[in-house]
């Protein structure tokens, strides 16, 4: 599937906690990740937010069997890159945006499968066995489902924009962030933020347009 399939034997990262770690706050313990490549003091920001990373995971793939897998090379991105965190005081949408861009690296290499069944085929494979019924349009099962396929769609949208426009947006629409502090974790003025998520939101709707349906669109302005 993916790079993940090698977890297994990969050194885990094991959680110890340091003396007098759990008292120091976040920003106390990425500088001594990033000036003394301490591993104690990660292993308490594992603590910390290992709950917190895998309810993000969990909220933007429900489905998915292996996000403990996901959780655990979230992790490791996050070990090997929070020396370019330039402010460690924003260690927190840091690590979101990190673990949010894993997933969209994932769904890229996760290709979409859709079951197809013939409604001639019996339901036990017996010839005298009764076909299989269509279902009321109208019932909410199928709706949920056509719900979820836009979710999906919107999400492969997220996925192909280029990457300045994809932060924006999900810091933005995923992690509920205001406009000034995606400025601020970005490194960028507050009027490129805007201009960004406001054309990030412009090509996901241009993509999306020719799959949906009319109230769908209604649905989405």
């Amino acid at each position: 599937m993916s790079n993940l399939d090698a977890a297994a034997n990969r050194p885990k990262l094991t959680v110890i906690q340091g003396k007098g770690y759990g008292q120091k706050d976040d920003a106390e313990l990425v500088v001594l990740c990033q000036r003394e490549n301490d591993q104690a003091a990660f292993s308490v920001l594992i603590q910390r937010y290992h709950r917190t990373v895998h309810a993000l995971l969990y909220k933007l793939a429900p489905d998915w069997s292996d996000l403990q897998d996901l959780s655990q090379e979230a992790f490791i991105r996050i070990w090997r890159g929070i020396d370019k965190l330039q402010n460690p005081k924003a260690f927190k949408p840091w690590l979101s945006q990190i673990v949010t861009n894993l997933f969209y690296d994932e769904l890229r290499k996760r290709p979409r499968r859709t079951p197809v069944i013939s409604l001639d085929q019996s339901l036990n494979d017996e010839e005298d066995s009764p076909t299989r019924d269509i279902a009321d349009p109208a019932a909410g099962p199928d709706d949920m489902v056509h719900r979820k396929d836009i979710r999906e769609m919107v999400a492969v949208a997220i996925s192909e924009l280029p990457k300045q426009f994809r932060t924006a947006i999900i810091l933005r629409e995923i992690q509920d962030l205001p406009y000034d502090e995606i400025a601020r974790i970005t490194n960028t003025d507050l009027g490129t933020v805007k201009s960004r998520i406001a054309r990030a939101r412009a090509k996901i709707q241009t993509k999306l347009r020719p799959l949906l349906s009319e109230d769908d669109r209604k649905l989405s302005a």
